[in-house]
């Protein structure tokens, strides 16, 4: 299965618009570049700029042509382009194997190439660009749609957060969250397999279910295919994390456990632990879960460890962990309902 890229990053002189700019005022847009950029929003692909610009030229010529507010976090200034796009990930919190770098000059793209391998590089070819499987997504999601927005109010969230001057959990607090962990309904399933596709690093196992793997899965008796959504005084940030627990009267196992990464500082990953450990003590079962080993995910196996498992042995490449029964504390700054347990 193809990665998808999460977000394309774009040159401007030659790229984005015909010409370059500090040398001619009377620049144009390439044909096809505004549709391209609106279907690549639509398609819940995020987008930004690298480029070796006068910054407020640039920012005015991308507002004249009604294109700014799909550009986040862009990088303009004189620096190389590898340490722009490397910023990118920084600020949207992404890989720099998610990237898609976009530039007509292959010198460019040879320096961020080779300076970031990970990264994926493509000429100025605008027509091509919405042909690649990589920015295919199979179903386009309603957190899909929304995403650029659900960024904005992440920003607005991280001014807010700089701006306080209390302790870190006195800020979480401030931010009224709301988790609701609930199981799959059909509906959530494009969502659930974005989230498998998209979820790299806050993934315990890295495998990428299918739409039609986790419908059957959500139908199973023997399984409970577990969402959660979260929502502050800033908006809702949608579906953010997926669990997949299969269940017997003694031992519960979770198969698949993920976050999203734009809520990596929020502590959800530890509140859906807390809920299925709390679940699994109510109704007398051990509680196991499963880990794989990715270049990335360690920040998973860390969550377990604190969560209180410990790993019982291993098959076939999987790590098996187990909860060593102590009740765990709910996280002060959460409101939680929590219902899948109870259908």
């Amino acid at each position: 299965m193809t990665e998808l890229v999460k977000c394309v990053v774009w040159d401007l002189d030659d790229t984005v618009w015909n010409g370059v700019l500090l040398e001619n005022d009377a620049i144009h847009l390439r044909l096809g570049v505004v549709d391209t950029v609106r279907e690549l929003d639509r398609r819940g692909i995020l987008q930004s700029i690298a480029s070796r610009n006068d910054g407020a030229r640039a920012t005015a010529a991308l507002r004249d042509f009604g294109l700014s507010d799909y550009f986040l976090v862009p990088q303009l200034g004189w620096g190389a382009k590898s340490g722009s796009v490397r910023r990118i990930a920084e600020e949207l919190s992404i890989g720099l194997d998610t990237l898609l770098f976009v530039d007509d000059d292959p010198v460019e793209r040879a320096e961020v190439a080779s300076t970031h391998p990970d990264v994926r590089v493509a000429d100025a070819d605008i027509p091509a660009l919405l042909t690649r499987p990589d920015l295919t997504p199979a179903a386009v999601t309603g957190e899909g749609r929304r995403r650029r927005l659900m960024y904005h109010a992440e920003f607005r969230r991280r001014r807010a957060e700089q701006d306080f001057t209390g302790p870190a959990p006195e800020f979480l607090a401030s931010l009224q969250m709301n988790v609701t962990i609930r199981r799959a309904a059909l509906g959530d399933l494009d969502r659930a397999e974005e989230l498998t596709v998209r979820t790299n690093q806050l993934n315990a196992t890295g495998y990428p279910y299918s739409r039609a793997e986790l419908a059957e899965l959500a139908s199973s008796a023997v399984h409970d295919l577990i969402v959660v959504e979260l929502s502050d005084r800033f908006g809702s940030y949608g579906i953010v994390g997926l669990a997949l627990l299969t269940h017997d009267p003694q031992v519960w196992t979770v198969k698949l456990l993920l976050m999203s990464c734009r809520v990596s500082a929020r502590g959800i990953g530890t509140v859906l632990l807390h809920d299925l450990i709390t679940q699994s003590q109510r109704q007398k079962t051990r509680l196991r879960g499963e880990f794989v080993p990715t270049p990335v995910n360690r920040p998973m196996r860390i969550s377990y460890r604190l969560a209180g498992f410990r790993a019982v042995g291993s098959r076939d490449g999987v790590q098996l962990l187990e909860h060593h029964g102590t009740p765990t504390t709910p996280a002060p700054h959460v409101t939680v309902s929590s219902t899948w347990s109870q259908m």
